[in-house]
């Protein structure tokens, strides 16, 4: 373990070790509030270019194994995590080496012995905040500079360089713990996945309800897309979770505008969500801290039912947008929309993350909705 600086950009230091990668990394630091699934959480793209403040005091006890990988590419993409106590010796059966090990193979900064619960009062006073990690610089003043220096998260297109390169067919359904083994998928209909950062698991339960997903580049051509519904050759389109400011992605939300305007069936989830309605001329804005973590309470507003959800977003779409669509969900924190269904297309849309990894699952009926709709659409 090395001694490491955190600073932050409202001019708080605080000092901590390093049992990660080396260097100096600047991001955005926001906090998470799951207990478990740190390796999940690493794994998820829409992590990328941030700091991640684990409210869990105690991180490491489990490793890091080959199953609890949520990206395409089996790349963490968090900038850095922020912990309380860091546990180097791990104990679980499917464990192959410890987060520290991890991290440092992957050039991600961890540090720990830092209040945690401190920053996390922070950022709800102040909201997310720019932040630098060193190990090598402790001068605050030099520090500083090159914060004020670094691009915001809000400016940094991060889906260009996690996006799919190549299109190709996604053929696991979701894990089974009696075989301990991903499940064979039985496809009835085809629907292109346009890939944003997007997670495993959220394939695995579109594959688990019967749609075969070919995942393509967030640079896709709605044209093409368009003849092959026509074609009867895909039934539908799903649009992923991803990280940054949805508004940097102008020409895919044109892209998207078309696939609107040929009522071709379409899921968004979470950066999707959030595409959908600036595709529909609704802005986002940023939350102040967002949601992040695996235990926020979500209204369904359809059937009353209260569904404790997965959630890691900082931005949102207003309430203006039921002029053109009936909210479905809505976030029981802040009364947020977490959920759309578009009354003039077959389009729905969930903000928080109905394949629960990490978290619950009591929100996947989505999916089910979503191949009824294709399905259904002639």
């Amino acid at each position: 373990m090395r001694k490491a600086i955190l600073y932050l950009e409202n001019g708080m230091t605080f000092d901590a070790q390093s049992f990660g990668a080396n260097g100096t990394k600047v991001g955005e630091m926001i906090f998470n509030t799951s207990l478990t699934g740190y390796q999940e959480i690493l794994t998820d793209p829409s992590y990328a270019g941030q700091f991640v403040v684990f409210c869990m005091p105690e991180i490491g006890i489990v490793g890091v194994n080959d199953y609890d990988v949520e990206s395409l590419s089996n790349l963490p993409y968090a900038n850095g995590i922020i912990i309380r106590n860091y546990n180097q010796f791990y104990s679980n059966f499917r464990a192959k080496e410890s987060l520290g090990e991890y991290l440092k193979k992957h050039n991600i900064i961890g540090i720990s012995n830092v209040d945690t619960r401190f920053l996390t009062k922070t950022l709800r006073n102040e909201g997310a905040l720019n932040a630098i990690i060193s190990d090598e610089i402790f001068d605050t003043n030099k520090l500083s500079e090159i914060l004020k220096d670094s691009p915001k998260i809000g400016e940094i297109d991060y889906i260009s360089n996690i996006s799919s390169k190549e299109t190709k067919i996604y053929a696991k359904s979701i894990f089974e713990f009696k075989n301990f083994a991903y499940g064979v998928p039985n496809f009835k209909k085809k629907i292109i996945a346009i890939d944003f950062g997007i997670k495993q698991n959220i394939l695995n339960e579109l594959s688990a309800v019967g749609l075969e997903c070919e995942v393509v580049s967030h640079k896709f051509d709605a044209d093409s897309i368009i003849k092959r519904f026509k074609n009867k050759e895909i039934g539908g389109v799903f649009l992923s979770n991803g990280p940054g400011d949805p508004k940097i992605l102008k020409k895919e939300i044109k892209e998207i505008s078309k696939l609107i305007s040929a009522k071709i069936p379409m899921l968004g989830i979470c950066l999707g969500h959030q595409l959908l309605g600036l595709a529909h001329g609704y802005e986002t804005y940023k939350l102040p801290f967002g949601h992040h973590g695996a235990n926020h309470p979500v209204k369904n507003m359809q059937t009353d039912e209260i569904e404790i959800t997965s959630q890691n977003h900082i931005y949102s779409l207003p309430q203006s947008i039921e002029k053109i669509a009936t909210i479905t969900h809505k976030n029981l924190f802040d009364d947020t929309i977490e959920g759309l269904k578009y009354k003039d297309s077959p389009i729905i849309s969930m903000q928080h993350h109905p394949e629960a990894s990490p978290g619950p699952k009591e929100a996947s009926k989505v999916f089910r909705e979503f191949f009824d709709m294709v399905e259904n659409t002639k």
